[in-house]
């Protein structure tokens, strides 16, 4: 007894096939990149206090340890290693009444001990394995001065 083919089987494939085409490609790394926070970083004035920094006199950088690993960026030789970036915040977490006002914020990092200030927002690639990271932040005001109080500042380390 011959059996009755029903439908066309080829019509789902087709659609399948199709459908591959149509969506918007997505990439995904396959691999994790921690962040581990160090010391917190001090900022201090200038002398015309319209300046808040790590790098001024008696200041000093947060520090932080990134590991990263993408099985892509070890098989395929960089493509698809994670990138890390130390973007400026756009106010302090706290700051006495008047502190935020007229602030423009900066920040800059370093990799693994190199003397080069990297911009905050400038993402740099990491291959894998484990990374220091220093960073540090500017707050200045313009026109103006700081207010007399205590002020604190966070920076979110990036590894994307």
């Amino acid at each position: 007894m011959r059996r009755k083919r029903s439908g066309n089987s080829r019509a789902p494939l087709a659609i399948a096939a199709l459908a591959c085409f149509c969506l918007p490609a997505q990439a995904a790394i396959i691999g994790t990149c921690t962040i581990m926070i160090g010391a917190s970083g001090t900022m201090k004035s200038n002398l015309a206090i319209n300046t808040l920094g790590s790098k001024q006199a008696g200041g000093s950088s947060a520090g932080a340890t990134i590991t990263a690993n993408s099985t892509l960026c070890s098989i395929l030789n960089l493509l698809d290693c994670y990138t890390v970036s130390a973007p400026a915040p756009i106010a302090f977490t706290s700051a006495p009444s008047g502190g935020d006002t007229n602030v423009t914020f900066g920040t800059v990092f370093r990799l693994d001990g190199s003397g080069l200030d990297i911009p905050g927002s400038s993402p740099q690639r990491v291959t894998n394995g484990t990374h220091t990271i220093q960073v540090d932040l500017t707050a200045t005001k313009s026109p103006g001065i700081f207010p007399a109080g205590n002020y604190q500042g966070t920076v979110t380390v990036r590894c994307e």
